[in-house]
């Protein structure tokens, strides 16, 4: 336990950017908090409604407030099988701090979170630069420091959702992989079960990136009838009744409450109707039976018939509506998708209908006001691709772009959550600094110092760009 708790250790030389770092996410969270601490700090009889109505940075989901603050299984357990009981420590510290305050302290508990989970990602991935990769330590930051410049790592570093511990946890597996196979060691079936159900729990699609370091870091051991009873199937099989379990259990009961609820709401809500109609029928039938009196005020044209304004796109069609392909969309270009939302939103902020939600106002699909805008996004991608070509030999980078591949898969094949794919970013998007790292240990002399300048003007300019608009919406 000591040595897998040393690797949360700062080093001396971590210890500056590390520090530089954290000055940023306290004062980014430090905006977010500022921004609600008049709505959500007041003691409340329905946080549901208070935080679902109130909280609005993009299509983030509050429901990590909720649950800190009136502890419930509300995270969509087969996604997410595990994270309402990770959750039930900082739910007794804010129980015992609203005994003490007289507030709800969700806000400042979730936002210290969420400055721990981001500060150690930035670490992991400076590691992996250094340690792994094996690039200078001025280049290392460099890179972890870009990792946040993108527009929905920085968001998710401050907002209540589950993507940045997601992101840490994938980061720390990356790390230990990379450091593995240079070492030429194995994972042991009890390592793989601890990473699994930590991931998977977390949200489950990424317990299946678990899988894929067993396979690159074992290699034709990860076939062997034990690893792949001990350490696959039976995880898998675990995680996956826990969740049944846990629907059944802790889900369902409240589910039908709400049903209930909802269908009384219902019928009280169809009887005022038919209380209201009958009144109107009284007075339409009381003003018949009135002698009618001559009309002489002048006669004013009829309004035009107003035409049903169109619904707006959401989502694409679905592969079927089952209980996960609901999800799915096979309808939505994926072109624009991919430029506007994949390599757009996730990179860079749009500043027309700025970190809106898609389920409210947001559309599907915002184009950039400015060309260099899509300058950048395309410097962004020829760099991945360069990077992926210069390291395309590496069996790390290649884990790392696994991860990348099943994501897309999910998403922009399958179409999970296709229409606001941008909200998912920290799943993934580490793998393009990652790329680049490779990009830079395979240039010498004046072309890698070129292509180091060239990487801090892009992560100054994201830093500048994003950490702005993100202000600017705060305030």
């Amino acid at each position: 336990m000591r040595k897998l708790l040393d690797i949360f250790r700062i080093t001396r030389e971590e210890r500056l950017p590390a520090l530089v770092m954290l000055i940023i996410l306290v004062a980014m969270n430090g905006l977010l908090v500022a921004h609600y601490y008049g709505v959500f700090t007041p003691l409340s009889d329905d946080y549901w409604s208070l935080f679902i109505k109130k909280f609005a940075v993009s299509g983030f989901d509050p429901i990590t407030y909720y649950v800190a603050s009136s502890w419930e299984a509300r995270y969509n357990v087969y996604r997410h099988p595990l994270l309402s009981f990770y959750m039930y420590v900082p739910y007794l510290i804010n129980r015992g701090l609203m005994w003490l305050t007289g507030i709800n302290c969700a806000l400042f508990i979730v936002a210290a979170m969420q400055v721990t989970w981001s500060f150690y990602s930035f670490v992991f991935m400076r590691r992996i630069m250094s340690e792994v990769v094996g690039l200078r330590r001025n280049e290392s930051t460099l890179l972890a420091f870009l990792l946040f410049g993108f527009a929905y790592v920085m968001l998710s570093a401050i907002v209540p959702d589950h993507f940045m511990f997601s992101m840490l946890l994938l980061l720390i597996s990356l790390y230990i992989s990379g450091v593995r196979m240079a070492k030429g060691r194995t994972f042991k079936v009890w390592q793989s079960v601890l990473y699994f159900l930590l991931t998977a729990g977390t949200s489950l699609n990424n317990g299946l990136k678990i899988f894929l370091c067993g396979l690159f870091v074992n290699g034709k051991r990860f076939f062997s009838l034990r690893y792949l009873l001990l350490a696959v199937a039976l995880p898998a099989a675990f995680i996956w009744g826990l969740a049944r379990l846990e629907y059944h259990y802790l889900v369902l009961p409240g589910e039908q409450q709400r049903h209930k609820a909802k269908i009384e709401r219902q019928k009280e809500q169809r009887k005022k109707d038919a209380e209201r109609k009958a009144r109107e029928e009284a007075c339409r039938k009381t003003a018949q039976m009135q002698p009618a009196k001559a009309d002489t005020s002048p006669t004013t044209p009829s309004p035009k018939r107003q035409h049903p304004t169109p619904k707006r796109q959401i989502q694409g069609k679905p592969l079927a509506k089952g209980e996960f392909t609901r999800w799915t969309d096979i309808t939505t270009s994926r072109t624009e998708s991919i430029v506007e939302n994949l390599f757009g939103e996730s990179i860079q902020l749009h500043t027309e209908h700025l970190l809106q939600d898609i389920m409210r106002r947001r559309p599907m699909f915002v184009h950039y006001t400015y060309w260099w805008n899509y300058a950048v996004e395309a410097l962004v991608a020829m760099l991945f691709i360069a990077g992926i070509w210069m390291g395309r030999r590496s069996r790390f980078l290649w884990l790392a772009m696994s991860f990348f591949l099943l994501d897309m898969l999910l998403h922009v094949v399958l179409g999970f959550g296709l229409n606001e794919v941008y909200i998912m970013t920290a799943h993934w998007i580490y793998v393009i600094p990652i790329a680049m790292g490779f990009l830079l240990r395979g240039l010498q002399g004046r072309w890698r110092t070129g292509m180091g300048i060239v990487v801090s003007l892009l992560t100054a300019y994201l830093f500048i760009y994003n950490v702005s608009l993100i202000a600017q919406y705060l305030l």
